[in-house]
């Protein structure tokens, strides 16, 4: 089975995404991937790259009317999230495919997503939960649903929930809780009650992310990264990570990164999980050197790594010492 996604990103993301890329490259047998570049500079640097299992898709091709109306009144990330349900809607239509995964391009695969898209069987839509850790639940603003990894299948009653969704973004898509709305990802709370067809994924594997995490043990089996959740003590292989709120940092041809300063992440889950994306990061990054040693978009000098070492460290420390008075088993990566 051939899998299908699609993903979108500017070149402040062009890392990331190139990262995912690569994580899909390294654990799908059969797969292609849908990106749209949202500027003319990533549109370029992807061309050159001539990815294979890619097609890439410029705003120009992409933008419809109704996206160009609202365009100017949202800011560039609203106008991406306005634009995620559009990505899938054009894979369906345009290329004839029998299904479609939107994939946010900070996202990393640790083992192919098969898996995920055998578990919903003959539904028509896959969504996600946050599955938040009680300490970061969000969810009444936020919503129960991540837009991280969305599945959509090319029949009746998938195009029914997609075009719902992509009405629903045009009309109103902002950074804000409004009437109980945010951004693309609230209107999915409803979903399973709405609409016949929608699967909510079981798979704990499937979109670990900074507010869950710490939920889980990690550890590596037979070069396999396991997480077994506490509580239960269900085990499964994570199948991808959602890197959200990571900020990547250069000293001459070196990557640092920073965990999110709001979540907590053990030591243990620093190595296993960003350790590894570090490590992907700076491959991606070498290989865009070779091509133009001058492009850095999305990564910051070395100067505001310091200053964002000594805000997380030094500055929030009474916090942190608090939370560990009460979390002895959590650290800070």
């Amino acid at each position: 089975m051939k899998l299908y996604f699609c993903t979108l990103f500017d070149s402040n993301y062009f890392f990331r995404g190139l990262t995912l890329y690569y994580s899909l490259y390294s654990h799908c047998k059969q797969f292609h991937l849908y990106i749209f570049a949202f500027d003319d500079f990533c549109y370029s640097k992807l061309i050159e790259l001539n990815l294979p299992s890619t097609t890439v898709i410029p705003l120009s091709e992409f933008e419809t009317k109704d996206l160009l109306k609202v365009k100017q009144k949202r800011t560039s990330a609203e106008y991406c999230w306005t634009s995620t349900p559009l990505t899938i809607w054009y894979c369906l239509k345009s290329f004839g495919l029998s299904h479609c995964t939107y994939i946010d391009a900070d996202t990393f695969f640790f083992q192919s997503p098969m898996v995920l898209l055998k578990e919903m069987k003959k539904h028509s839509v896959l969504i996600t939960k946050h599955n938040y850790s009680p300490q970061y639940d969000q969810s009444k603003k936020s919503g129960t649903y991540c837009v991280q990894f969305i599945t959509f299948k090319n029949n009746t009653d998938g195009l029914r929930v997609l075009e719902w969704w992509k009405k629903s973004c045009l009309r109103w898509c902002f950074n804000k809780f409004e009437k109980n709305r945010f951004g693309d990802q609230k209107y999915l709370d409803d979903w399973t009650e709405r609409f016949k067809g929608v699967y909510v994924l079981k798979h704990i594997g499937g979109g670990v992310a900074p507010w869950n995490v710490q939920q889980y043990d990690s550890y590596i089996q037979n070069t396999v990264l396991w997480i077994k959740e506490r509580i239960t003590c269900i085990k499964q292989h994570v199948i991808f990570y959602h890197f959200h709120g990571l900020r990547i940092y250069r000293l001459k041809n070196h990557l640092f990164i920073f965990s999110p300063l709001l979540y907590t992440i053990t030591y243990k889950q620093w190595v296993n999980f960003y350790g590894m994306y570090r490590a992907q990061l700076q491959n991606a990054y070498d290989i865009i050197q070779k091509a133009d040693p001058d492009f850095t978009n999305g990564i910051y000098p070395f100067h505001i790594f310091l200053y964002d070492a000594v805000y997380k460290y030094i500055v929030s420390f009474p916090y942190l010492f608090i939370k560990k008075i009460f979390r002895p088993y959590e650290t800070y990566g």
